[in-house]
């Protein structure tokens, strides 16, 4: 575990905690790259729905349906989380709920849309409660001055399990295409993977990784209406929380447009470059070794250079591959695009989680990676759909969506500029 600084960490975790903790990433990562990157997306729009006109709305409308669900209910089950310190049995259920969700997602054939929607807005949920939650963990495991770093191994071991489960699915892909299997045949196998890999790779997490936070007086009596009560007083607060406030704001809309290359890589790759499914898968892959790489080394330059400057950096990088996916037509072009965008996914992200860890208040941590997870969803119904509405209108042009999907990159980028992170740590220490 030298990989693991103990500097880096508060007093009493040891190393083995944050490899634990790590592993979530590291597991639920399948997900994200097979589900909603690589595979099941463009199986469900060129398969489930049959390529027509709707099925990249209907797609990304499915993923909208789970971040609104995710928006009413993550801020409350956050603040239920701190009060009763149980995050991880929270935990727990939300990776059963998206383990089982990924399973049924291998009943999805031609024709069954509303089945294979429904199944993706419950696995999503429930991933989506999963990564807020082990999220809160990381002010617990990490010293306030090492917070990049420490994300960032989450992120980049994230990324590594995301190859696994990919690199599992590649190989029965092509074994399934050489026997002379379609997609129907093959798909539904690779959610099965998914689903495993996830399972069998979080059980470190519930095994090493302890809940430190504890009760708060009163929590014994409380019920969902006080966490909502509490979620509306968190809120009102939250105004005294200025650089929290406004980074929430500023997440809304760059991840809006992470949030379209999640969804949509694959449906561009396939729909605009005309990939199979086996060289889409390939260029997944490349992506998340670009990812890894991205997350793992920008940790230690973000601890350097500060927060705030960082992620300035990873948005212009951004708003440089849409620039270059939405203009370049050659096939050197988009790959240039796509490992710039796994480098700015990796770095963006664990970016984004350690500045929420150093501006919300100690006891307070599931409550405010909750609030931050509601912004995530609002991103995730804003980016995709608009992505979905301009490809509709447009009759199909994805060039166009992807150059529009540069616009939340700009405002994020300008919005960045107003947050004050030692003013914002400050105010995080006085709570």
């Amino acid at each position: 575990m030298a990989i693991f600084d103990k500097d880096a960490l508060n007093p009493g975790v040891a190393p083995r905690e944050v490899f634990a903790w790590s592993m979530y990433d590291f597991a639920n990562s399948g997900f994200t790259t097979v589900v909603l990157t690589a595979v099941f997306n463009a199986y469900f729009v060129g398969a489930v729905a049959g390529n027509a006109p709707w099925a990249t709305l209907a797609w990304t409308g499915a993923l909208a349906l789970s971040s609104l669900l995710v928006i009413l209910t993550m801020p409350a089950i956050g603040a239920w989380a701190d009060a009763r310190a149980a995050k991880k049995p929270l935990l727990l259920l939300s990776t059963l709920g998206c383990v089982l969700g990924t399973a049924g997602l291998a009943l999805a054939q031609p024709g069954s849309v509303v089945m294979a929607m429904l199944l993706v807005v419950v696995a999503n949920w429930f991933y989506n409660t999963g990564e807020s939650l082990v999220a809160a963990f990381l002010p617990e495991l990490a010293r306030p001055h090492a917070l990049g770093r420490v994300s960032g191994w989450g992120w980049s071991f994230g990324y590594f399990g995301g190859m696994l489960t990919l690199g599992l699915s590649l190989a029965w892909v092509m074994s399934a295409q050489a026997r002379g299997e379609g997609a129907a045949d093959f798909v539904p196998v690779t959610m099965l993977i998914t689903a495993a890999v996830f399972a069998i790779a979080a059980v470190p997490t519930f095994a090493l990784l302890r809940e430190r936070a504890v009760p708060q007086a009163g929590a014994a009596g409380a019920g969902l209406g006080d966490a909502l009560a509490r979620l509306r007083r968190t809120w009102r607060e939250s105004g005294r929380f200025v650089d929290f406030r406004r980074l929430l704001v500023c997440g809304a809309f760059y991840q809006a447009g992470i949030a379209v290359v999640i969804a949509l890589a694959a449906v561009y790759a396939e729909q605009v470059m005309r990939f199979t499914q086996t060289q889409t898968m390939a260029l997944v892959f490349v992506v998340n070794i670009a990812s890894a790489l991205g997350a793992f080394g920008f940790g230690y330059l973000q601890d350097r250079l500060g927060h705030r400057r960082s992620l300035a950096f990873t948005l212009v990088g951004w708003i440089a591959m849409v620039l270059v996916a939405g203009l370049g037509s050659s096939l050197a072009m988009f790959w240039l695009a796509a490992v710039l965008a796994g480098l700015c996914m990796g770095s963006s992200q664990s970016c984004g989680r350690a500045m929420v860890g150093a501006l919300a208040p100690a006891g307070r941590l599931a409550e405010f990676f909750g609030l931050w997870a509601l912004a995530v969803r609002v991103a995730a119904i804003v980016g995709p759909l608009t992505y979905g509405l301009v490809t509709w209108l447009t009759t199909g042009n994805h060039r166009v969506a992807i150059l529009c999907t540069g616009l939340f990159f700009v405002v994020g980028l300008l919005l960045l500029a107003g947050i004050d992170m030692a003013r914002g740590e400050r105010a995080a220490q006085r709570r």
